[in-house]
């Protein structure tokens, strides 16, 4: 659009290609009578891409112009047959459809076999949807015996969409060439009209499968998750029974590798339930916008959905559910054995330190006999040193005794040791308060 005019203001980057998102995937005008099969490939980023180059093949051996690199949706006219082709995020669609088949049962002669073989075997991916739709003029009559005989005998499904103009009929079943089957009638509806029936037709068969494929994943976990949560009820059961700290630890370990193999599964599965439910939705989008009334003695679509469908739906989420439940409960378990290990630990230290002040009161009970001994030790080395002393004194000229003098200074000399002693230990204990004081 800014081709044509130049606004006069700045706009945003992707402004144009919002726009262009509403026309992304446009309804085709399917006229009536028309043959049509479509096909939905499973298949990663990469797959997607060699299934656009092989397209892009297939135009240039019918001499057709070729997509661009970047649409998602693109249709072209092959001259005997069309083809749709479609991107989406984990799959990519073909449909190819011409405007009438040679002279024979409906599905007798489908417009797949126009295509060539050697391409058809190329097709990256894994078919998740394959089915053949016959659109039919009301000069078609559909009568119980040859609709049957279509159908393979197959219990059907059929209903009146677009408010009465159209009969949809199929049996959500494969039949003997591995394809579905899908049958409308016009019974008075535009060619456009007929387009939008169509593709909602396709839609609500392609994501419907889509949406079951995480069916068969919910019932191979259900039984693994019962056995984790049996495993996760007799860890809880021995919790009370065991009071050691090695055993805490080993519950605790075991209840680690039981939330590993959890999260495991949630990783596998949380972005296939996520995409069930998002496919569960398109389909029942699809279904409220077909507008479907009832046949006599036939269920309709959304009936057969209803009681089909959504019971897989619920299966999922309940797995899904009980995933969920059973980590949170792991992690309450978990959280209750650290609780319990973390109060061993600190029983632990309770007794060791207990340990430690008994150990420190008998270090100090020890301290203070050295010191007692130390006093004694010292005042006999300085009462001989005094004695030495006294020998060089005129003590007899003083009228005193050598050995009453030196009994005389025994007891101050121990009583000065003993207070020298004392200072000197409790300037050793100051010092580091003091130092931290001035820190």
């Amino acid at each position: 659009m800014s081709d044509y005019f130049c606004l006069p203001f700045s706009t945003h980057p992707l402004r144009d290609s919002l726009y262009d998102e509403l026309h992304a995937r446009p309804f085709q005008i399917i006229t009536t009578p028309q043959q049509i099969t479509h096909l939905a490939f499973a298949a990663e980023p990469r797959q997607i891409d060699a299934a656009f180059a092989l397209l892009c093949d297939l135009c240039r051996r019918y001499s057709v112009n070729q997509p661009n690199p970047e649409t998602v949706s693109y249709f072209q006219d092959f001259g005997e047959f069309s083809v749709r082709w479609e991107r989406h995020m984990e799959f990519y669609s073909l449909t190819f459809m011409r405007a009438a088949g040679p002279e024979g049962e409906p599905f007798e002669h489908p417009v797949i076999r126009l295509l060539p073989g050697d391409w058809m075997a190329q097709l990256p991916g894994q078919a998740i949807a394959a089915f053949h739709i016959v659109v039919a003029g009301e000069d078609l009559a559909f009568e119980r015996d040859p609709v049957h005989r279509w159908f393979e005998g197959q219990r059907l499904i059929m209903s009146r969409p677009a408010q009465g103009k159209a009969v949809v009929c199929t049996a959500f079943r494969l039949h003997s060439d591995g394809f579905g089957r899908f049958m409308v009638q016009n019974a008075g509806i535009t060619d456009y009209q007929m387009g939008r029936l169509v593709q909602r037709i396709i839609e609500m068969e392609t994501y419907r499968l889509l949406a079951q494929l995480s069916l068969p994943l919910a019932k191979r976990i259900a039984p693994e998750l019962a056995e984790m949560d049996k495993e996760l009820a007799e860890m809880l059961a021995r919790v009370p029974k065991n009071g050691s700290s090695e055993g805490n630890r080993d519950l605790l370990q075991q209840l680690s590798l039981l939330s590993a193999r959890l999260e495991t599964w949630r990783a596998e599965t949380n972005h296939r339930f996520s995409a069930t439910r998002a496919y569960h939705e398109l389909v029942l989008t699809r279904l409220t916008n077909i507008k479907e009334e009832p046949m006599g003695g036939y269920m309709t679509f959304a009936e057969f959905m209803s009681r089909r469908l959504n019971p897989g739906l619920r299966t999922c989420e309940a797995v899904q559910g009980w995933m969920e439940d059973l980590s949170r409960r792991i992690e309450r378990a978990g959280d209750m054995m650290r609780t319990r290990v973390n109060l061993t630990l600190q029983d632990q230290n309770k007794s060791l330190l207990a340990s430690m002040n008994r150990r420190g009161r008998l270090q100090f009970r020890l301290q203070e006999t050295v010191e007692g001994l130390s006093v004694a030790a010292i005042s006999y080395y300085l009462v001989g040193l005094l004695g030495y002393l006294l020998d060089g004194l005129p003590l007899a000229a003083l009228g005193l005794d050598k050995k009453t003098a030196i009994a005389i200074l025994v007891l101050p000399v121990v009583a000065l040791v003993w207070w020298m002693i004392r200072r000197i230990k409790h300037r050793l204990i100051k010092e580091p308060l003091c130092d931290k004081a001035e820190d």
